[in-house]
């Protein structure tokens, strides 16, 4: 007997991390400050959050706080993550519907790697820290900016056969301007004032389950 066939997802459902899943801070900031070196990242953080620096920058002064750390010891801060709440069941809510949730973000790959894990995102994209015998290197394996960010949402999309009217994003900040301008909803999620402006739809919630009706409205025609 053949495999049975595989059938195409209903649409594509992206999800910012920081900011957006992890709510008021960031998961290097997070990270940082139990590591005692959050000064630098933070202030790099605003400045790319303004539009003075790029995500290669933060990145680059972010790795040097990771350096000669283990997984194991990252993984620890990782797993006390801060998030918003009903996370499982938004996730469970498109994979019920035939919808593909992925995580569309610039926080380090080992974040998406466990939120994916924790949650059943379908897949993730993420800054790559350079990683030797178990322990990080102190530098950036593999950069990542905003227009990366958005090329991984659409190659998902293309590799997936869904139409880019078919999908929605979901963020908060100025990494999710690209994405939001090419998807068929774009849902600015505790945004700050650029992302509620290019959004189509702004929601303020703790639960991320407060997104559902505009997907629902969205898909109920697919």
């Amino acid at each position: 007997m053949g495999a049975a066939p595989v059938t195409a997802p209903r649409g594509l459902v992206c999800f910012d991390v920081d900011g957006t899943l992890v709510p008021g801070t960031s998961s290097s900031a997070w990270v940082a400050e139990r590591l005692g070196c959050a000064d630098e990242l933070l202030a790099a953080e605003v400045a790319y959050a303004e539009g003075r620096s790029s995500n290669e920058e933060v990145a680059t002064i972010d790795a040097r706080g990771w350096a000669g750390r283990t997984e194991a010891e990252i993984q620890a801060h990782l797993d006390a993550l801060p998030l918003v709440g009903g996370i499982a069941e938004t996730v469970a809510w498109c994979v019920a519907r035939g919808l593909r949730p992925v995580l569309s973000t610039l926080a380090w790959a080992p974040v998406g790697r466990m939120l994916a894990a924790r949650f059943g995102f379908a897949a993730y994209c993420g800054t790559v820290p350079g990683l030797e015998g178990g322990r990080y290197t102190g530098v950036v394996a593999g950069h990542l900016d905003e227009y990366g960010k958005r090329d991984f949402a659409l190659a998902q999309a293309r590799e997936h056969g869904v139409v880019v009217s078919r999908c929605a994003a979901i963020g908060d900040s100025r990494s999710d301007l690209p994405l939001f301008a090419e998807v068929g909803t774009s849902i600015a999620f505790n945004a700050d004032a650029a992302a509620r402006a290019a959004a189509t739809h702004v929601v303020d919630s703790g639960d991320l389950r407060a997104v559902v009706p505009l997907l629902e409205a969205q898909f109920s025609s697919v």
